[in-house]
């Protein structure tokens, strides 16, 4: 394949781990040129293609593919790509996970950070932007590939932030590494006005009332759960003001996770939307106002995915959801990916 001219490389970008697209989302919106992107999950891989099909799709498991392969077929010379971007799977270092130490330092899953290093010595991009859990920051591994990092030239900023700073509808702490080649990273400014609820679920109508599936996918749910949600008092109400008699054996056991059955506040942003998004148990996700938990459509655009981003229904609730939770909130990608581009022109 010949290789690209000047102009054409401008913005290029590579996208691994993939997943439903979130990230290559951002990086379009910061005024990327996708190129490629890698992600072995079937189910994600079409949720992809609905919304990138003009993106080559490396649909294999990262292990397995030669990174010099591929930029040769992308006609990419070392260095000539704008920026390498991914969030390698490290749920072993999730708050959760992180309770049990030692699983989660032997989590497999975590060396996918190694993956990323690999990428980023065969490519040798101008710009390296990684996002993670904030757990991540002190792993040796991922220390390690920073280290690797400054070792090959590059400015690197690590920071934890919250994505509701950077126009994200919800609080969802996350770590950045920025890594360039072009000078030192600086973090772009925070929006002067957070994103609430609010404003993420302008217009949207109740489910049944629009053509659209993904909102409309049936909740199932017990006389007793659906007695309990009806009494949480609206905008922003917790499990905590139900009466005694409703209040379950579990919940009296313990004092902890008391975000569960609770209704998001219309003038706040939500809480982090995750896999458990569709189940009231799973954390603060019943709507503000109706007697029900959101919506896999409001789910997303919680996100920061916008109204007509596709999604597979027939691929079931708890894997759409799934997709949902794991995915990068596209402005908080455009933000920090757009930082690198007035250093690239």
């Amino acid at each position: 394949m010949k290789h690209c001219d000047k102009a054409e490389l401008l913005t290029t970008a590579i996208d691994l781990f993939s997943g439903c697209g979130g990230l290559s989302l951002g990086l379009r919106q910061a005024g990327y040129d996708v190129v490629a992107a890698v992600e072995v999950d079937a189910k994600a891989q079409e949720t992809y293609r609905l919304n990138h099909p003009d993106v080559k799709l490396c649909s294999t498991d990262i292990r397995e593919l030669d990174p010099s392969q591929l930029r040769e077929e992308l006609g990419l010379r070392v260095g000539e790509l704008t920026l390498l971007a991914g969030c390698p799977p490290c749920q072993g270092f999730s708050r959760l996970r992180t309770r049990n130490k030692v699983a989660s330092i032997d989590d497999p899953r975590n060396n996918l950070v190694l993956e990323f290093q690999r990428f980023a010595e065969a490519f040798r991009p101008q710009n390296v932007l990684l996002e993670n859990v904030p757990s991540l920051q002190t792993d040796a591994r991922f220390l390690a590939f920073v280290s690797k990092l400054e070792g090959m030239g590059y400015k690197c900023l690590v920071k934890v932030i919250d994505a509701a700073d950077y126009g994200v509808p919800q609080r969802r702490k996350r770590l950045i590494m920025l890594a360039s080649l072009m000078g030192t990273p600086v973090l772009p400014e925070p929006v002067a006005e957070r994103c609430t609820v609010r404003m993420a679920l302008r217009g949207v109508v109740e489910p049944g009332d629009i053509d659209d599936p993904l909102h409309s996918v049936p909740e199932n749910r017990s006389d007793a759960v659906r007695r309990i949600i009806e009494l949480i008092p609206k905008d922003g109400g917790s499990r905590r003001d139900l009466p005694e008699s409703l209040v379950l054996e579990c919940h009296k056991k313990s004092s902890g996770f008391s975000d569960v059955y609770g209704r998001m506040a219309w003038d706040k942003v939500a809480p982090t939307i995750t896999s458990g998004c569709h189940n009231p148990s799973k954390g603060r996700f019943l709507h503000p106002e109706a007697n029900r938990t959101i919506t896999l459509r409001e789910a997303a655009l919680l996100q920061g995915f916008p109204p007509d981003y596709q999604f597979v229904v027939g691929h079931g609730k708890e894997s759409i959801a799934l997709m949902i939770g794991n995915a990068l909130p596209p402005p908080l990608i455009a933000a920090h990916a757009g930082s690198f581009i007035s250093k690239v022109l």
